[in-house]
This record gives structure tokens, sequence and C-alpha cells, in this order.
């Protein structure tokens, strides 16, 4: 099954004489991967003049180019009525608030009840997309603003825009310690050498590099406003472990859990009670793919979330009254 697009055509500038045709297509159709257009290329569904040409063979200058751009299926999941809370949403992208506990992606273990399920429910025409249009991924567990593209070439404007750090994605954290100032975590992020499961700050990995600034200091813990720089897989959570001052409730990075001395019973209990990292992706910014316009959307913090940062504030208060 394919979803086909009205063919596109545009005209080679004399500018172009004695060009390879994959450079000049490229630029003649710029909403398009440069390895979706090889593809198309090769299938002949780019053709110079009604031909079919090689990527390399050169082009004149003036000749017409006909794209008829041509969507396999590209996500065979089931559609799943899951209800999704839309931030905003157009004929070219949508914006959703993901609550923690929904998966992104199916995979192992996780064959439905995803976002990706989810979306497919509310457009089936996003079967046709990477990934079903999901440029960016949340954890498990984290929750808030997330981008999906609806189109090709909405999805190929946003990979961009991440890809040359141009969209702003601002979260929130509660972490373990009293910290006295923001910073920034600039540290290679890579597969933990022996557990796959997790990834870890190697020299050898990848560019990271989180912003992060104090929202709430408490009395022993602090509500951190982090800007990602970089997109790196668990990427504030490595950070943090490794700065240490882990995520709250964080499973895989958070280690044993530390009460702080003379807490309350109520601190206690949200503690140990707060069972997943205490993430939450706030704000997410970015470049229209059509417009050009700015889409600024915020998440509200989840209701566990909320109860978290009230009781430490207020162990924090009574701290500091009884210390008078």
């Amino acid at each position: 099954m394919n979803k086909s697009v009205n063919p596109l055509q545009a005209t080679v500038p004399d500018s172009a004489a004695g060009r390879r045709f994959d450079a000049v297509l490229a630029e003649l159709f710029p909403d398009y991967s440069r390895s979706r257009l090889a593809a198309w290329i090769k299938s002949g569904d780019a053709r110079l003049d009604g031909r079919e040409v090689r990527p390399r063979d050169p082009v004149r200058g003036g000749e017409t180019v006909t794209l008829t751009a041509v969507l396999d299926i590209q996500t065979h999941s089931e559609p799943e009525d899951i209800a999704l809370d839309v931030l905003y949403e157009d004929e070219h992208v949508i914006v959703i608030d993901k609550p923690a506990g929904l998966v992104v992606h199916p995979g192992a273990g996780n064959p439905a009840g995803t976002l990706v399920n989810a979306l497919l429910h509310r457009d089936p025409s996003l079967a046709a997309l990477p990934r079903a249009g999901i440029v960016h991924r949340l954890d498990k567990d984290t929750s808030g603003v997330m981008v999906v593209a609806r189109t090709l070439p909405a999805h190929t404007a946003l990979v961009e825009q991440l890809s040359s750090r141009e969209v702003h994605r601002q979260y929130l954290a509660v972490v373990v310690g009293a910290l006295v100032s923001g910073g920034t975590a600039n540290a290679p992020i890579d597969r933990h050498p022996r557990d796959r499961i997790r990834m870890a700050v190697r020299e050898d990995g990848r560019d990271a590099v989180t912003h992060y600034r104090l929202r709430e200091r408490f009395r022993a813990h602090t509500l951190l406003e982090c800007r990602l720089e970089t997109g790196r897989t668990h990427q504030i959570r490595v950070h943090m472990q490794h700065l240490k001052h882990p995520i709250v409730g964080d499973p895989l990075y958070g280690g044993p859990l530390k009460l702080p001395r003379g807490a309350t019973e109520a601190l206690v209990e949200a503690l140990r009670g707060f069972r997943r990292q205490a993430l939450h992706a706030e704000t997410l910014e970015f470049a229209h793919p059509v417009s050009g316009e700015p889409v600024r959307c915020s998440a509200p913090v989840p209701a566990d979330m909320r109860a978290l940062i009230k009781t430490l504030h207020d162990d924090t208060v009574a701290a500091a009254e009884k210390a008078r």
C-alpha cells in the first residue's frame, strides 16, 4: 500500500549546467532529504525531461524535472484509540503533552499501547512517514511536550532543526542535593560499555551539552530548569548522575534512596513513593516547518511531580522555622 503525492515540477536553472542531477534535485526540492531523493532517482520517480537518469548524470540547464513523491508505508503498527492531550495542531504538525508511563515506539515488551499506536488512530496517514512522524522522543517515564510531523516535508524540516540545534527544549528536573548555582554539563555520552540498557559519559562518546539553572532550592534537593543543546539518549539523566546530583526516582541512574536528616513523614513518603524519574519536558519551541513562524508550547507539570515539589518546599520551610 502506497500513498502518492501529486507530481511536482521544476526547471533546471541555466546556471546549474554541468552539475550532477542529484545535487541539483536537492536544491530544487529542499523539503525532502537527500536520502529520500536518491531513492526516488533510483526508482525512476525523479525524472529529467521525462527520462530516467543516474544520480551522477550532468544536467544541461533548462530541462524539466518531474518528481512523483511516492511514500511507502513506513509504520506497520496497529491504530489504537488512546487519548492524547494535544497542545497545538495543524495540517503540518501535532504537538502533544505525553503522560509519564506512555512508551513512544512499539518494541520488545511493548508491541502495543504506545504513542505511535495512538497517533495512527488520530491520523492514519502518519503510517507513510518514518516513525509515524515522530522526530524526537521522550523516555517512557518522562512527561511533557513532543512535536510530531504530519507530512514528509515537515518531518525533514524538523529533523534539520533538531540537527542544527535550533529547537528550544526546556525540562524541569528534581535532583538530589542542594545546588548553589547553575552551570553547563559538557560531557560526551554513549552506550555503557557493560550494561547495554544504560548510557554513560565516555571520552569516545557523542557530543552532549546540557545547560541547567536553579528554579528552586530545597533543604537537600533542587528543582532545576534544564535546556538541551544536544539530544542524546537519557542525556539529562546521565549528566545529572555525572555531576553527582541524580534525578529523584530515576530507576537507572538514581542510585539508592537518600533521605535528608530530620525528614518529615510526608517527605519520606513522597520520596519513597515517587517511582519514576522526576523529569518533565516543560517547553518546546521551534520554527513552523512551512510558515517559519515560531511555535512555542508548554505542558503543565503533572500532578505527581507537583506534589513532590510542594512536599520538598514545605519541608524546607518547616526546617527553616524550626532553626529559628
